[in-house]
């Protein structure tokens, strides 16, 4: 299947640059954040026919009951990461990989998981074809992680969880960095894990947000 890639047109990136003024004016100060949603286009991440909406500072559906996550809170949770150029970064939930492009376009070592096999199919042949050949796309159950390649940096969760993985907080080296949304179904709590050593952790919390649910297991395809 050939992935068709829109045009990034003079409109679109200046529809880019209101978002991240909106995004600066609701609190996100990292620069280097802000740089990077301003460069990567996130209506590559849409289909043609949704285009309009995506420099809305909303979330949208991207089939398969998933999200694109609203940018405010793309914002946010990199923020969060407090990443550094280099950095081994593991990303739970991939959907349409936009997440994983902003990570990368501040020179993070991204590696992602998608359970849904539709999303990990269309998003593994579409990042190549924006520039972005060297995040590592794989299909399985994030509450897993990926013990292979651990340990990691940085750790982002992309759906609410009803509790913090312990295979995550493992695959955390000391000094990295977890975020994920902790919480039922309706309404979660934003929350950071940074290891301090190899059995000591530090918890922070950073207020209320809304996520598709973090499920286990490879979804069934139908």
């Amino acid at each position: 299947m050939t992935v068709k890639v829109p045009i990034d047109s003079y409109r679109h990136q200046g529809l880019r640059k209101l978002l991240v003024r909106q995004i600066r004016e609701k609190g996100i100060s990292d620069p280097r954040v802000l740089d990077a949603m301003e460069k990567v286009p996130r209506h590559f991440f849409f289909d043609s026919s949704f285009l309009e909406y995506a420099y809305e500072d909303k979330p949208f559906p991207i089939g398969a009951g998933q999200t694109i996550s609203q940018p405010y809170t793309v914002a946010f949770q990199t923020s969060l990461l407090e990443l550094k150029p280099k950095e081994k970064v593991l990303e739970i939930g991939t959907g349409s990989g936009y997440q994983a492009c902003i990570l990368a376009e501040m020179g993070a070592r991204v590696f992602t998981i998608e359970r849904q096999k539709s999303l990990f199919e269309k998003t593994s042949k579409l990042l190549p074809t924006l520039g972005f050949p060297t995040i590592k796309t794989f299909y399985g159950d994030g509450y897993q992680g990926l013990p292979a390649f651990a340990p990691f940096d940085k750790i982002l969760v992309t759906a609410a969880a009803p509790y913090t993985p312990e295979q995550l907080l493992l695959q955390l080296r000391p000094g990295g960095i977890l975020v994920i949304p902790v919480g039922p179904s309706d309404v979660q709590t934003m929350t950071s894990v940074t290891r301090i050593s190899e059995t000591d952790y530090e918890t922070r919390e950073h207020g209320a947000f809304r996520f598709v649910p973090m499920l286990e297991n490879k979804a069934k395809e139908k």
